[in-house]
């Protein structure tokens, strides 16, 4: 009886071990792709509208070489972190990628127009998670480094189901759509803060500045954001299945509040028109009610 007992429990310390190791391979060949979106306002360095929105000139090529060296060293903290495959998506409305300071190991994604997704190209169900790097806090947010909803100029705001939401909670919606989580957000620290009030204390944030004001911010040296930025990838990476995608109710109920600066009003005029997206890859080109 001893001897069948010995035997059997050595069958299945075998199929055990086996079992491990088979799980082993299989965790070791997993795919792990990663979207990383992209804006220049929460770039490490970056504190003035002439930095952002003045394309070519000497200020805004070197904003976009400052952008650069932080997409350099998320690539390197994703690609540390288990990452297999990642796509950076040049998201800022006047491009900011420099070609000829792509990190490797990511395919870039630049120039206009470009298809589908809601603005978010290529962007599908394949993708483990969402990085949303450089992002800025939402208009109106006092302490926000460049904060603005789309259009800084026209101080554009959005509510969607009566939310308030800035550019982060919209490119979340959109992922959401697909099932991809948001895993990090860098910026300053009122979007580090936005995102955990959005997304939960699951996502990784890096601030790589603090804000004062609107045009004036506390900045940290480079060699020290580009250390945190690649801590944090890294930290992300790890953390997907601990944070989940954002899902709205749809249809969805949208409110949207612009300034209308024209020059023949005697004072700019606050203008608002309400409509409805059916899904979420339409809630930045729905229809009027």
């Amino acid at each position: 009886m001893f001897k069948k007992i010995h035997t059997v429990r050595t069958g299945l310390k075998s199929v055990l071990a086996l079992l491990i190791l088979v799980t082993g391979l299989s965790t070791a060949n997993a795919q792990v792709k990663i979207y990383v979106n992209t804006d220049l306002e929460g770039i490490s360095g970056v504190f003035k509208f002439d930095q952002s929105n003045f394309k070519d000139t000497p200020l805004n090529i070197q904003a976009c070489e400052y952008f650069m060296g932080d997409v350099a060293a998320v690539v390197r903290g994703l690609r540390d972190g288990g990452a297999t495959e990642i796509v950076v998506l040049d998201g800022h409305g006047y491009q900011a990628v420099l070609p000829h300071l792509m990190a490797p190991g990511a395919k870039y994604i630049t120039g206009k127009p470009r298809p589908g997704n809601g603005g978010l190209t290529d962007l599908d169900s394949t993708f483990a998670g969402m990085v949303m790097l450089g992002f800025h806090a939402m208009m109106g947010t006092p302490d926000g480094v460049l904060n603005h909803t789309q259009d800084p100029d026209a101080e554009n705001r959005y509510w969607y189901n009566g939310v308030e939401s800035g550019e982060m909670a919209q490119s979340a919606i959109i992922a959401g759509y697909y099932g991809v989580p948001p895993i990090m957000v860098t910026g300053d620290e009122a979007t580090c803060r936005e995102a955990k009030k959005f997304f939960g204390n699951s996502i990784v944030c890096v601030a790589v500045k603090r804000g004062i004001s609107r045009q004036a911010a506390e900045l940290y040296p480079f060699e020290e954001t580009r250390k945190t930025l690649y801590e944090g990838a890294k930290k992300a990476a790890g953390a997907i299945k601990s944070c989940k995608p954002y899902k709205i109710t749809t249809p969805i109920k949208i409110r949207e509040q612009w300034l209308n600066r024209d020059p023949s009003l005697p004072k700019p005029t606050i203008v608002t028109r309400e409509g409805v997206a059916e899904d979420a890859l339409h809630i930045l080109s729905w229809r009027k009610r």
